[in-house]
């Protein structure tokens, strides 16, 4: 079980209907900088929840492009800061050596969201080709899947404050579950920990607690996962990039109902199209 890191904060509780006021406290989570350095040099620095850093470690150089498999990093080393907490990442001399050249092309300092990113061609990246994922799913796979994330959140269920992103395998059920104020960090973790249990991402489905935007989708389809599905609705882009990706996207998963966005011959509905 991932350490679970909350904190209290005083607060003035209003019960408007009641007419109270009192004093109490609530859990919140905690949100620090995270620096990514390679080589003792910073690479990024995200703000994220204190948690699973090894895991994010991983995910994050995997979905940026600085390693394309885990066996590419030597060591990970987590260092408290005075203001936050820097995750020194080894890589391996030809990994290493690659990411000196990138960052020689790299216009200016990075940060959360679209890291190195140095051009409009750069953010609308090519994704893998996943057409080749095997993995086909039944409808009450999906709705279990979400179910089963929305019941392995400890963070939340203590703050009501962060994201969550599972992986769930048909015949094993969640084998991950990972937790972040971002959405994008909580699907990097879960990356890092399906890589690092030894699993591909063509083994399951990824399950998530956001909106789908054009990262979510770029980051799903460079761990190798053929679906995705999310509580919240997707954007125009992150729709237009699964179909270009052969990733099927799933979205407002609420109960047993969902919508399809593309590659819907992945997902057994049990039922025979209709158009209403």
């Amino acid at each position: 079980m991932p350490e679970i890191r909350p904190t209290n904060r005083l607060v003035t509780r209003i019960a408007r209907k009641g007419g109270a006021v009192a004093a109490g406290a609530r859990a919140v989570p905690e949100e620090v900088p995270i620096a990514f350095s390679y080589g003792g040099s910073t690479h990024a620095v995200m703000m994220g929840t204190p948690q699973d850093l090894e895991d994010f470690a991983v995910g994050f150089s995997l979905t940026e492009g600085i390693i394309h498999s885990v066996s590419e990093i030597e060591a990970i080393e987590v260092i408290d800061a005075e203001t936050g907490i820097d995750v020194q990442v080894t890589l391996k001399d030809e990994q290493a050596d690659a990411l000196i050249v990138r960052r020689r092309h790299m216009a200016g300092p990075v940060g959360c969201g679209l890291c190195g990113i140095e051009s409009i061609e750069q953010a609308v990246r090519p994704v893998p080709d996943l057409s080749a994922v095997k993995l086909k799913v039944t409808a009450d796979l999906i709705t279990e899947a979400m179910s089963s994330l929305n019941g392995a959140q400890p963070l939340h269920r203590l703050t009501h404050a962060v994201h969550g992103a599972g992986f769930y395998v048909p015949g094993k059920g969640l084998i991950a579950v990972r937790e972040d104020v971002g959405r994008h960090n909580a699907l990097d973790k879960l990356a890092g920990a399906v890589l690092n249990s030894g699993h591909r991402g063509a083994d399951g489905v990824v399950v998530v607690t956001s909106r789908v935007s054009v990262e979510m989708v770029q980051k799903c389809a460079i761990l190798g996962a053929g679906v995705i599905a999310a509580i919240s609705a997707p954007t125009a882009l992150a729709i237009d990039t699964a179909e270009a990706a052969g990733l099927t996207l799933v979205a407002l998963v609420r109960g047993e109902d969902f919508d399809i966005y593309t590659h819907a011959t992945r997902i057994d509905t049990g039922v025979s199209a209709h158009v209403a």
